[in-house]
């Protein structure tokens, strides 16, 4: 079964634009869980303009408490990893943001960031954090990601999701499949995010041994149509079939 984690990023932008802690990133997540969520993500940018670190600490506490998974996305800035070394989330994911992006677009290059990514793996892996890289479906770069110790890939998958419902998602998700598979052969788990949604996750959990997918942004829009109770139980249906 693939484990959902429920990013709650937009929650937090929310709160942020009012200067209350309404609604409360803390109570939402605590909801997602009540429903049979298996775990929260957070992805904390520099310039916290919706998760603030100091909601890792908050949802590291809940998480642990309930007995699941909090995985901490971002950027290997110093800032970031200060407050993941000391939170030591489950797992944490390394995406390639610029400091101003509005959202993640695309995937590491591994090889032009070796160095760094060895140095942050190292560090986290000591610590005892799963560690995972954001990377772009048809990646070449699979070997190297398990040479530098990474436990897992999460596939960005916006690309699948632009091309859901046309004649180019065959191909779409053949090369997804075959992106997976290799790292499954080499040792690494595979996690997937980013534009998933209740129309179109089902699809792309035909890939086999998908282990967790994150989804926060389409899942708060969907709660303001349809109510958080029916969403997260939509998606557990999907998730509990793959």
């Amino acid at each position: 079964m693939t484990c959902l984690s429920v990013n709650i990023n937009k929650i937090a932008l929310l709160r942020n634009a009012r200067g209350r802690d309404f609604p409360s990133v803390l109570d939402f997540a605590k909801k997602c869980l009540d429903l049979g969520a298996h775990g929260i993500t957070l992805h904390p940018r520099p310039d916290q303009r919706h998760a603030r670190y100091s909601d890792v600490f908050d949802l590291k506490q809940l998480c642990d408490a309930r007995g699941v998974e909090l995985n901490v996305e971002g950027y290997p800035c110093d800032e970031f990893l200060e407050v993941v070394y000391e939170a030591r989330p489950a797992q944490c994911t390394l995406v390639p943001d610029e400091p101003g992006q509005i959202t993640s677009d695309h995937g590491w290059s591994v090889a032009q960031n070796r160095a760094l990514l060895e140095k942050v793996i190292s560090e986290l892996s000591g610590r005892g954090i799963r560690v995972s890289l954001f990377i772009d479906h048809g990646s070449e770069e699979l070997g190297l990601v398990k040479e530098l110790n990474a436990d897992r890939i999460e596939l960005y998958t916006e690309p699948y999701a632009e091309a859901y419902g046309s004649q180019d998602e065959p191909e779409i998700i053949e090369s997804f499949s075959r992106t997976a598979q290799e790292a499954q052969q080499l040792g690494l788990g595979v996690n997937a995010g980013h534009d998933l949604n209740l129309d179109n996750l089902a699809n792309f959990l035909a890939i086999p041994d998908i282990l967790e997918v994150s989804i926060g942004h389409a899942l708060t829009v969907e709660c303001i149509d349809l109510g958080l109770k029916a969403v997260i139980e939509g998606y557990l249906k999907i998730v509990e079939c793959s």
